[in-house]
């Protein structure tokens, strides 16, 4: 059975149409010509498999699911059911796309008689939208079973405080649902979203403004923060200075953890929730191998890898879950576009993380050409990660004390985070 899909390259003005097995076999690539650019409805690049050379064109691979431009629009090509088309949002910059012709035949359900949306080549399942949706909130609660999320002894009358990391992108959008869904009903749990503003002009006020909407709809407590009241800085002018000539993301991921960590004390969290998926932990599993820090690999399984109860007590932080770890990113993406949820999908016009974006695109090949790799890495990852952590348990390490500038936890007399605070002054 055959399914036609549409796919915006990265140069304007020219489409490809893609003719591939629902399965997975190499798709035919036909250049179709040029298509209008203004009927084009741009989706995330994250929806797509992976980046491959055709022709001197940057081509992503996109996954069967709906249809996103008008087809009639491209000469050559017959145009869908208005009926079935479903538009996905997403980053106007970069002009990219996908659409998936439902009047051609697809592959039915593996559990029922309706129309799959989509092929997971690591496990040969296809699954319509209801069963994809059982099963992508099915892994994320059977992660919070095994990482002992819920303690025994919480109660209605002293519940758990569960902070996340609400961004307004899709992972911690599809998270927060996620939970919202499992434990709206549960006294034990009270959700709290915290976002934080970096100061990214035209980029991070779309995302607040989807974290708001979700939070308003679900009704839970939503938190705002912001580098410029905490720390008197914005990214932009951060970029633009540059004073330690590091990648943008080095100074951001410094403010942003040392905001979740202050903000999630503040609020009295018992734990701190991020969106991070089975590609991100990947990524970083595959990373802190390479690199060969055993011990950087016993501080990730306490850290927020190993189960609560398992982790070595560490009374300075709080505690540190990621419960989307089990679901690849492409997957997350199409729960927020099936859900119709308020995710802002578009990458940060700073995000510029050289290692791993390589390390990204190694697992892009290695997950297509040996589907289940992800899933193999990280799962070998964690026996590692725990033995590592067995290994240097009771090692004093480096002293932890508190910062002489702002007093929180480091092993520095001035934390990383004043040291640039600093040198942007």
């Amino acid at each position: 059975m055959q399914s036609r899909c549409l796919e915006w390259v990265e140069r304007p003005g020219v489409a490809l149409v893609t003719e591939q097995r629902v399965a997975g076999a190499t798709p035919r690539l036909v250049r179709m010509g040029e298509a209008a650019e203004t009927a084009v409805e741009v989706a995330d690049q994250l929806i797509f498999r992976r980046p491959r050379p055709i022709k001197g064109f940057h081509v992503w691979s996109s996954f069967c699911g709906s249809v996103d431009v008008p087809t009639d629009r491209v000469p050559g090509t017959a145009p869908p059911d208005p009926k079935r088309v479903r538009r996905c949002h997403g980053d106007e910059k970069t002009k990219r796309t996908y659409a998936f012709d439902r009047n051609v035949t697809a592959m039915d359900c593996n559990r029922c008689d309706e129309e799959a949306i989509m092929h997971a080549a690591y496990s040969g399942a296809h699954l319509c939208s209801d069963h994809f949706r059982e099963s992508v909130e099915k892994r994320v609660r059977r992660r919070i079973r095994r990482d002992d999320l819920v303690p025994h002894d919480a109660t209605p009358q002293n519940p758990q405080i569960w902070v996340i990391g609400l961004s307004g992108g899709k992972d911690s959008v599809v998270l927060t649902q996620i939970l919202y869904e499992t434990f709206a009903e549960d006294p034990r749990i009270e959700l709290v979203g915290l976002t934080i503003h970096e100061g990214i002009d035209g980029y991070r006020d779309k995302s607040v403004d989807a974290c708001v909407e979700l939070s308003d709809e679900l009704g839970i407590r939503h938190e705002l923060v912001s580098y410029e009241e905490e720390f008197g800085v914005r990214m932009d002018d951060v970029v633009e200075d540059d004073p330690e000539n590091m990648a943008a993301c080095a100074y951001c991921g410094v403010f942003r953890r040392d905001l979740l960590s202050n903000y999630a004390t503040e609020l009295d969290a018992d734990l701190l929730l991020t969106g991070h998926n089975l590609d991100d932990e990947a990524q970083t599993a595959l990373m802190n191998v390479l690199e060969g820090d055993v011990e950087q690999i016993a501080k990730h399984f306490d850290a927020s890898l190993g189960p609560l109860s398992a982790r070595e007590d560490q009374d300075e932080f709080v505690p540190r879950a990621k419960p989307l770890r089990d679901v690849p990113e492409k997957e997350v993406a199409l729960y927020a576009h099936v859900n119709d949820l308020p995710a802002h999908i578009t990458e940060c016009p700073h995000a510029s993380e050289a290692y791993r974006g390589e390390i990204q695109q190694l697992l892009y090949g290695l997950e297509e050409n040996h589907p289940g790799t992800r899933h193999s890495i990280l799962s070998g990852y964690e026996e590692l990660a725990e033995i590592a952590a067995e290994r240097y348990a009771g090692d004093d390490g480096a002293d932890l004390q508190e910062c002489l500038e702002c007093g929180s936890t480091t092993t520095r007399d001035v934390c990383r985070k004043c040291s640039l605070l600093e040198s942007l002054t």
